[in-house]
């Protein structure tokens, strides 16, 4: 596979490979893909919604443009293209993760666990969906699933903050405050944001 030095050569080769040839799909992914990398949104969307029209069945581009109507704030938008993915690979887990979460921001907790459980059925070590998870339980009042799901998650990736942090909250309400410290520090290791007043009620058990 060829290398390249930085991310401007790569997208120059894929731009002159889509000279070639226009409706090679894989390329127009691949191109959007990267510009994604470059934080370029609007040439990201553009390439993707190529690779969907010459190849309707790339599921992974739905999910991309879901990730864009994303970070525009659009979670109807979101929602429709990973929907969208789910119709060409209903086994793909990452779209079923995605709509998870959107029924989440929603505050539609039983769709979210719905959509989330089946993310991880095919994909039992999908991380962020089991602590999305993780996050749909302890807003049920679940708090030993939740436990479950975010040891799992951070077994499987000790660097996932989201996960840490919800085994905080877990511990902080079962008033194992020892734990609920160790996890909360973890969280913060990560780079996690933990929200002030949490960690201004944990101060008094350190």
């Amino acid at each position: 596979m060829q290398k390249f030095d930085n991310l401007d050569d790569y997208i120059a080769d894929l731009e002159k490979k889509k000279e070639k040839s226009p409706t090679c799909s894989n390329t127009r992914y691949n191109l959007g893909v990267a510009y994604l990398s470059r934080r370029d949104f609007m040439e990201a969307e553009r390439e993707f919604l190529v690779a969907i029209d010459e190849s309707p069945k790339m599921a992974e581009a739905y999910v991309q443009l879901g990730g864009i109507a994303l970070q525009r704030e659009d979670l109807e938008g979101c929602m429709r293209y990973n929907i969208q993915a789910t119709q060409q690979r209903p086994f793909f887990a990452v779209p079923w993760g995605n709509i998870g979460y959107v029924y989440m921001q929603q505050g539609d907790i039983d769709k979210a666990i719905k959509a989330l459980k089946r993310a991880i059925k095919y994909d039992p070590n999908f991380v962020q969906a089991l602590s999305t998870l993780g996050s749909a339980y302890f807003n049920e009042g679940e708090v030993d699933d939740c436990i479950e799901v975010c040891e799992k998650a951070v077994k499987l990736s000790e660097n996932f903050g989201p996960a840490w942090n919800n085994l905080a909250l877990c511990y902080s309400e079962k008033k194992e405050y020892d734990k609920a410290v160790e996890c909360i520090d973890k969280a913060i290791k990560t780079g996690f944001e933990v929200a002030p007043d949490f960690l201004k009620e944990l101060e008094q058990y350190r």
